[in-house]
């Protein structure tokens, strides 16, 4: 969702434009005159300007102006009337994006124009972060001992071989026009390959579109993926063009594709068979051109196999997969990127950190994150708050890290005099209670670090007063419908 500023002194044409933008989703505010755009630039800034050119006071010219010398990232978009061409020309020579004749204005016409200047914004965004990064890693001040070589591709970064082994493969993938499918935990970095890919393929010069499958309910996915025509159903009061339609000629990135419901997995599979679909409530086919690459946290192998997703579409997105190992399983990284996020948001929380106690070190390195690399940042950036510099100490990290032990610790078997069931439970008890606390309170860490099911988990929870020992009421958590409690 971007954040847009429409300014137009015609009411019915401020408005229709906001409407436009309102319907892909985007927060909107209007101003009826540039003074008042401006002023509301002050308080808050956008990621795209909608302004007409002829208004009474300071004009569009007036308004792109401004808006350049003091937010030089906003893209602009001016609005022409017949007979002002070439003063558009002209402002589009003093930074504007792009304009729309009022002679072409049309909802189709105003959606692409918007789709376009927030994608050429988001990719001056990323190409600032790359050059961010690559200034960061440029830095002698942060960089790890020589014998750990901090690699950076594309907006990731890493040191050890499982990563470079990721980046080669990705960098080789990128080159051929194939669909590739990457598996990763939450947190990994599976949108960052996505980009990668793109920026690599010989389709960098078109839209990168990505969707987020599992955060759209399933009655809008078929829309947002396909678009509609008008009248399709209620509220359908224009035609909506779909994620594919615009990433034509580009590359769709759906994430999550384990969450796509039978149904729109067929369609899906028609697209990556036919290269056509057709809009909710169309009749003729649409074809595009795009590389599709999509992404889970699931096993797709097991949700075949259980008949959950179908196989001839695997198949279809699973040409060349590629596999994003967890944190926890590439330990050689976190103390590198751990100095690197250090280095990379010291200008965004404003502190005079400039490296990591040695202790603190091991404990990071003994963290399991299950939240992995995105949970590695958030856990350096909330030690930069509140740590005294210049070094992040144990006692800066939060308690499910700081509590974590640099050593491994034997597992201890109840002792004393027992009998056979009560052994084995207590031993029950200990073994969970010591994965409960080890994953941080996480269920699903715990259940899987334990190997066995979520609902089962619960059970057992709730049967040893482990959720209340951790300082949880579990009394009022529901367990998954859909799997069988072992007791």
């Amino acid at each position: 969702m971007a954040s847009i500023l429409v300014i137009d002194d015609n009411e019915t044409v401020r408005e229709g434009v906001a409407a436009v933008c309102l319907r892909l989703k985007h927060e909107v505010q209007e101003a009826e005159s540039g003074d008042k755009g401006i002023a509301l630039l002050e308080k808050r800034p956008v990621d795209l300007v909608i302004s007409d050119l002829k208004m009474d006071g300071l004009d569009g010219i007036g308004v792109l102006k401004k808006v350049k010398e003091r937010w030089p990232e906003t893209a602009v978009i001016l609005m022409t009337a017949y007979g002002t061409i070439e003063t558009a020309v002209d402002a589009m020579k003093l930074g504007a994006f792009n304009f729309i004749t009022k002679e072409r204005f049309s909802p189709e016409h105003v959606r692409a124009q918007v789709q376009r200047a927030l994608e050429w914004r988001a990719m001056l965004a990323e190409n600032e972060r790359l050059q961010e990064t690559a200034q960061v890693l440029s830095r002698p001040t942060f960089l790890p001992a020589p014998s750990v070589e901090l690699t950076s591709f594309h907006g990731m970064v890493g040191a050890s071989g499982a990563m470079r082994e990721v980046f080669a493969r990705t960098e080789k993938i990128a080159k051929a026009d194939t669909n590739v499918h990457v598996f990763g935990e939450s947190g990994t970095g599976k949108e960052l390959v996505a980009q990668a890919i793109h920026d690599l393929s010989r389709r960098a010069g078109g839209p990168l579109i990505k969707v987020n499958c599992g955060a759209i309910p399933e009655t809008l996915l078929e829309s947002e993926l396909f678009g509609h025509e008008k009248g399709a159903f209620t509220g359908a009061v224009k035609r909506k063009l779909g994620r594919f339609e615009l990433a034509h000629g580009g590359t769709i990135f759906l994430d999550e594709i384990g969450e796509v419901s039978p149904a729109t997995q067929v369609k899906l599979l028609r697209v990556l068979q036919e290269k056509e679909f057709e809009r909710v409530g169309g009749e003729q086919p649409v074809k595009v051109d795009v590389r599709v690459v999509s992404a889970t946290n699931r096993d797709l192998k097991k949700e075949v196999e259980s008949g959950r997703f179908r196989e001839d579409l695997f198949y279809r997105l699973h040409i060349v997969p590629i596999n994003l190992p967890p944190l926890r399983e590439r330990t050689d990284d976190i103390v590198p990127l751990a100095r690197f996020f250090v280095e990379k948001l010291r200008k965004r929380t404003g502190s005079e950190v400039t490296g990591i106690d040695p202790s603190a070190e091991s404990h990071l390195r003994a963290y399991h994150y299950p939240g992995n690399v995105r949970e590695l940042e958030n856990i350096i950036e909330q030690a930069m708050v509140f740590s005294t510099p210049p070094l992040i100490k144990v006692e800066d990290l939060p308690t499910q890290v700081s509590g974590a032990k640099p050593q491994n610790n034997a597992f201890v078997l109840p002792g004393g005099d027992l009998g056979l069931n009560e052994f084995l439970e207590a031993a029950e008890r200990q073994m969970i209670l010591s994965a409960y606390e080890s994953s941080g309170g996480v269920k699903t860490e715990t259940a899987r670090r334990l190997k066995i099911k979520t609902s089962a988990l619960y059970y057992k929870l709730e049967k040893y007063g482990i959720g209340t020992v951790a300082g949880r009421d579990l009394s009022d958590e529901n367990v998954p419908a859909d799997e069988d409690i072992d007791p």
